[in-house]
């Protein structure tokens, strides 16, 4: 991880391959999840985004929960792009969202709401990126609490109030976008 970090590609490229399969997994429930299976494959997905893995300089890899989280973003990344493209293709433009449920993260997610789910936890990551990480981990990883806390070397309870904050500012940051 420390090489990775330094920008050296070969050590990238064994950390991705070391953790391949357990990303695989992750890309096949996540695409099985917003029901966009067959329509995108979970190796297309992780191989695309090892390649903008890759091509990013700015990288940084210190530990296993930030490579995870880091491959967890390029991954939501790339199938929210597949869906904003379908919904274009679909109905001829932007997607409209007309209601919303209040507990967005612990469910399964809309197609039509996973680009204003994506801006939002793209404001949190720029606000609180440690909490962008942990909505990563818990909700596209799939980690439980304990599995991040022990990730982290912080306590369970800890990664919980800092899942309440985040789970408060994305409710509050889409309700906000449907009410403007």
């Amino acid at each position: 991880m420390d090489a990775a970090e330094k920008g050296d590609t070969a050590a990238a490229a064994t950390l991705f391959a070391t953790f391949y399969s357990e990303l695989h997994r992750i890309a096949r429930r996540e695409l099985a999840r917003q029901g966009i299976s067959d329509k995108l494959s979970p190796t297309t997905v992780l191989h695309e985004a090892y390649l903008d893995m890759v091509d990013r300089d700015t990288s940084r890899f210190p530990d296993r929960a930030r490579f995870m989280g880091y491959a967890a973003r390029v991954m939501r990344g790339l199938i929210i792009d597949s869906v904003r493209e379908q919904g274009a293709q679909k109905r001829g433009g932007d997607v409209h969202i007309t209601s919303l449920a209040t507990d967005l993260v612990e469910k399964v997610a809309d197609p039509q709401q996973l680009p204003r789910i994506s801006d939002a936890l793209d404001m949190l990551a720029r606000i609180e990126p440690s909490l962008a990480e942990l909505v990563d981990l818990k909700f596209f990883c799939g980690f439980s609490f304990a599995e991040i806390a022990a990730m982290q070397t912080v306590s369970e309870r800890t990664v919980q109030r800092k899942w309440e904050k985040a789970r408060l500012f994305l409710h509050r940051t889409l309700q906000t976008r449907i009410e403007s």
